[in-house]
C-alpha cells in the first residue's frame, strides 16, 4: 500500500478511526443504519494511527470516511454527500468500464 493511501477494493469505503473514539463509533453506527436502508459498498475500518502519513493528514479530523481513497466526510456522516459521491463514483466506473469500441 502506498503510504497515506489506504488499500481497499475499488469503490470500497474506508472509515479512519482510532480506539476510544466516540465520534468514530457514532459514524460507524450511522453507516450501519444507512446500509440497512440502501446498498453500500463494503466498509473497512482502519486505525488512523497505523500509518504515519495517515495520522499526519487525518489524525485531527477523525472519523474520516473515504471512498476509493478520497475523503467524503469527516467528524459527522453527511448522508447526502456520501450518496452523491457513491453515485458519481458509480458513473465514473461505468464510463471507464466501456470498451473503446463501445464508446461510439
Amino acid at each position: 500500500m502506498p503510504a497515506g493511501r489506504p488499500s481497499a477494493p475499488p469503490g470500497a469505503l474506508v472509515l479512519l478511526t482510532r480506539p476510544e473514539c466516540g465520534l468514530c463509533e457514532q459514524m460507524r453506527a450511522e453507516l450501519a443504519a444507512l446500509a440497512a436502508r440502501t446498498a453500500l459498498p463494503p466498509l473497512r475500518l482502519l486505525d488512523v494511527d497505523s500509518d504515519a502519513q495517515l495520522r499526519r493528514r487525518y489524525g485531527l479530523k477523525i472519523p474520516v470516511l473515504l471512498l476509493a481513497g478520497i475523503p467524503v466526510c469527516s467528524v459527522r456522516l453527511d448522508e447526502a454527500q456520501l450518496l452523491a459521491a457513491l453515485a458519481e463514483h458509480a458513473a465514473q466506473t461505468a464510463r471507464g468500464a466501456l470498451a473503446p469500441a463501445d464508446r461510439g
